[in-house]
């Protein structure tokens, strides 16, 4: 069939078209995350990992105890509530996505590895006020919620979600890796970090993630990202080689001893690796050492939550 120029012209926009609607649709996928103004407060159902119980609360009561679980006590009140911000945002995509309700029949739990820390004992006057002055406030992206991803320290530069969480859906379009540059204030355990581990740990470790090559023998370095953290790792054991995420290998031999993939010295010697690197956490989205500074440097809440992704915009749900 021989199509005019008009035709090809419409076409072609029919086709661009198509292409935005399913760039769209594979960020968002078809949830409920469209950030619509409410009449009131949510009400949402948290999961105590500790003991087994629910309780539902307001979303504001909920996130002063996320806030208190995620931040050092006698931080500037801005960084506490940039920090508020971002957990409201994860909160509302999270339930957006279905929350827990399928593994506990609730919206969230307490457990740090499923959703956010949650410490309601070490809640502050300043983390209440810091919650209430953003009341309300999440970030979005064409109106709809942003993944309010965040980590301790970015080592100097944040990263995708893809390099820092080997997220496995389309990259968000507002992910975006920014130059943060030197912090005075972040401390030494968090900007330059070292661990050890024997062969032997490892080889169990990664075998209860489901590495098995039989006894561990070399890790070898094979990709970085365009951040330099670590993407791909050669396992090499007497059973075989396999491959693994840098982000999946960090949380497999516990994420509080490899802080970060963001490593700078790799060395298997007589039977021990030596990791020596920078950062805290996966360095995707808000830095909180990140946020302390620009709090110390005067910014607003709504200033440092915007500078960790792009073409945000911050929306009030409810007064």
């Amino acid at each position: 069939m021989q199509f005019s120029n008009g035709q090809k012209a419409a076409a072609g926009v029919i086709l661009l078209v198509i292409a935005v609607v399913v760039a769209m649709v594979s960020w968002s996928g078809d949830r409920d995350d469209l950030a619509k103004e409410l009449e009131q407060e949510p009400q949402i159902t948290v999961y105590f990992n500790d003991t087994g119980a629910k309780r539902t609360m307001g979303l504001e009561e909920y996130l002063q105890g996320v806030v208190a679980g995620e931040m050092f006590p006698d931080w500037p009140i801005e960084a506490y509530a940039a920090q508020a911000i971002f957990a409201r945002s994860f909160t509302m995509a999270f339930i957006a996505e279905g929350g827990l309700q399928d593994k506990y029949g609730a919206d969230i739990s307490t457990n740090i590895e499923e959703a956010q820390a949650y410490n309601p004992d070490a809640i502050t006057p300043e983390i209440r006020q810091a919650v209430e002055m953003t009341r309300g406030e999440v970030l979005t992206y064409e109106d709809r919620y942003v993944k309010g991803w965040f980590h301790a320290y970015s080592g100097g530069k944040t990263t995708t979600a893809k390099e820092g969480l080997n997220y496995q859906e389309a990259e968000p379009p507002y992910i975006a890796s920014v130059d943060l540059g030197e912090n005075q204030y972040a401390p030494e355990d968090v900007t330059n970090w070292e661990a050890e581990y024997t062969l032997a740990e490892l080889t169990n470790l990664l075998a209860a993630a489901g590495i098995n090559v039989g006894e561990i023998q070399d890790l070898k370095i094979t990709e970085r990202g365009p951040t330099d953290r670590i993407t791909q790792l050669e396992i090499v054991g007497t059973n075989g080689t396999e491959t693994m995420h840098g982000a999946e290998f960090r949380i497999a031999v516990d994420s509080t001893k490899m802080r970060s993939t963001l490593v700078t010295d790799w060395q298997v010697n007589d039977g021990v690796l030596t990791i020596g690197g920078t950062g805290y956490g996966h360095g995707v989205g808000l830095s909180q050492w990140d946020a302390f500074k620009m709090a110390k440097e005067g910014k607003s809440p709504q200033e440092i939550a915007t500078s960790f992704f792009k073409d945000v915009e911050i929306k009030k749900l409810y007064d």
